[in-house]
């Protein structure tokens, strides 16, 4: 990485609001690039040289490098920060005229998915694993890539398209209140939910980056009136749910370094799900930066 300024992807919704902090009030110097599509959409980036970092899902990131390393081949990123210490919930939608009323009634149905390996797609697994599909089969849906989170909601609309898919609670809700989505169930992650990728660990950059936005997470923490504003301003939330989110997400006190103990649940558990074998090569062949190693 030789540009001055790092190229950062980012998921557009609430939870990238400490990222705008960093930028408005303590001067990171990033070109910063929306990803509607989710994880695998950031993680396809990063391998193409498009970007250099990513805040994404975790599941994402350890399911992409995960699948890299069984390949035997060198992975193009590793993970770098903790983002969000608190789990993700993922709400489970339908179509507003679908006869699914339950999460009992998804085995065997078509999931849409926004990319084959994103958050999307693992969680759909972990839900599997939970209700004991897995045990019977290992491809307890038809898994059917669709795109952002707008062709998702029109792919359940569409009977041909697909059954139901997962997203984040609080960018569902409008459309469960409109009418246009039916909320048949939710889960949530068993890990911390969003963490950092870097393609170049050593890049001095990062360093600077981690500190912006340790300071944009202590602003959104201190200010409370100005993180609804951006929320609601910028993005298609109510007060009231940016309000009722405030009070569930957990920033990282600092976001430099990764838990090794939390990549290997993650591991194990998509393991358990199907999503990972045993080659996935372990937590030395996703982390590039521990937290017992970070330095303060």
């Amino acid at each position: 990485m030789t540009a001055e300024k790092l190229r950062i992807g980012y998921i557009p919704e609430h939870f990238s609001t400490p990222l705008h902090f960093a930028i408005k009030h303590f001067g990171l110097k990033a070109d910063i690039k929306p990803f509607p599509t989710g994880t695998g959409a950031l993680t396809a980036s990063l391998k193409d040289d498009s970007i250099d970092v990513a805040i994404g899902l975790t599941e994402g990131f350890v399911a992409d490098l995960g699948k890299t390393n069984a390949k035997q081949e060198t992975p193009a990123y590793k993970l770098v920060g903790t983002y969000v210490e608190s789990p993700l919930c993922w709400a489970i939608s339908v179509g507003n005229k679908s006869s699914i009323n339950s999460e009992d009634d998804l085995n065997a149905k078509r999931v849409g998915v926004s990319r084959i390996g994103s958050g999307s797609y693992v969680m759909s697994y972990v839900l599997a694993d939970q209700k004991g599909w897995l045990e019977k089969s290992k491809s307890p849906f038809e898994v059917v890539p669709l795109g952002d989170f707008k062709a998702l909601r029109d792919g359940v609309n569409a009977r041909d398209k697909a059954d139901f898919f997962m997203w984040e609670h609080f960018t569902t809700k409008k459309y469960y209140d409109n009418g246009e989505l039916k909320r048949v169930g939710e889960i949530y992650t068993p890990w911390p939910s969003w963490m950092i990728a870097a393609r170049d660990a050593t890049d001095k950059k990062l360093e600077v980056m981690a500190e912006k936005l340790n300071q944009g997470v202590a602003w959104f923490r201190e200010h409370q009136e100005e993180s609804v504003e951006h929320i609601t301003g910028t993005m298609e939330y109510s007060q009231e749910d940016a309000n009722a989110w405030l009070k569930t997400v957990k920033f990282a006190d600092n976001v430099r370094g990764v838990d090794s103990g939390v990549v290997e649940h993650t591991i194990s558990i998509l393991q358990k799900g199907g999503v990972l074998d045993d080659k996935n090569g372990g937590v030395k062949g996703m982390v590039a930066i521990s937290r017992s190693e970070r330095g303060h």
